[in-house]
């Protein structure tokens, strides 16, 4: 069965992947480096990480695996999970894939130097009730796809001839 992998430090959407999973009968661990209330459901762990520099990214990437969704905004995380095979995607509801990491990469380091020269400010537009609905219904699709990718082919009895 896959399971889903939170970035959770500041994830506006836990919750909604909580009931997404409880809902298919997945698992979900969210990883942090503090602290936090998470629903009371067997299902759903919260796993703490030092404060090290990528120490969440690090776990998560150490144990996502293939058909496992993830749930962040970290772009070089997403690039991380990717390799290995993992569906990732970000709170607004954008699915990164093979071919539109590289664009995110590229957009995420052009944005960094505008602001670092002064030429670019502030950040992402406020997350509004539109991307939420944008998310539940992508966390759904992937979470369909994932679940049709690990299904073991059928098998047909042998035929006497």
């Amino acid at each position: 069965m896959p399971e889903i992998f939170v970035d959770a430090d500041g994830c506006p959407v836990k919750e909604e992947v909580c009931r997404v999973a409880r809902r298919c009968g997945l698992k979900v661990t969210l990883v942090a480096n503090t602290w936090m209330r998470i629903p009371q459901d067997a299902n759903v762990e919260l796993v703490i990480v030092s404060d090290g520099f990528d120490a969440a990214d690090d776990w998560i990437v150490e144990h996502a695996r293939e058909n496992d969704v993830v749930v962040t905004t970290d772009i070089p995380l997403a690039a991380r999970c990717l390799k290995n095979k993992a569906r990732v995607l970000s709170p607004k509801g954008h699915l990164f894939t093979e071919t539109t990491i590289g664009g995110a990469l590229a957009n995420r380091e052009f944005s960094s130097q505008m602001r670092e020269h002064g030429v670019m400010s502030g950040g992402p537009a406020p997350f509004d009730q539109r991307d939420r609905s944008n998310f539940l219904q992508k966390l759904d699709q992937a979470v369909q796809a994932s679940l049709r990718s690990g299904e073991s082919p059928v098998r047909l009895p042998p035929t006497v001839d």
